[in-house]
């Protein structure tokens, strides 16, 4: 057997536990965090990096997934989530009945204002997209 003595005084100190709450994965990611930023690891620090790891996975399988949402649906969140209202958006559509419109779907995004969306929001431009439009090749 060979000696554990490295990975035993690993598990003093952050024993693994299962994961069952937001404070719980932040201490594990930063102690994962720690060993990573040590560069090169042993056998024993990486045995113990994959414990983490799983606990890490295991605890993300238990959380709500993130819906899908493109297009408009997007645009509608992403609103929300900011807190913007219709008036905040007409640097990008150049008036508020072009924003009424785009979000009651009585038009279609522009690339230029899928661009713009992109800059605004900090996001890829694909999820601006309709659902319907992304399509795939079989």
């Amino acid at each position: 057997m060979k000696n554990c003595s490295a990975y035993i005084e690993l598990l003093k100190t952050f024993p693994p536990r299962p994961i069952t709450a937001e404070e719980e994965l932040i201490a594990t990611q930063e102690a994962i965090d720690f060993l990573l930023d040590k560069g090169e690891l042993n056998s024993d620090e990486r045995e113990y990096l994959n414990v983490l790891g799983t606990l890490i996975y295991e605890y993300e399988k238990t959380l709500e997934p993130i819906p899908d949402i493109y297009g408009i649906e997007m645009l509608k969140a992403l609103i929300e989530e900011f807190g913007l209202r219709q008036k905040d958006l007409v640097p990008v559509f150049k008036t508020e009945s072009i924003v009424s419109d785009i979000l009651h779907e009585k038009r279609q995004l522009t690339t230029e204002h899928i661009q713009k969306l992109a800059e605004l929001f900090s996001v890829s431009p694909a999820v601006f997209f309709p659902l319907h439009q992304v399509k795939t090749t079989a």
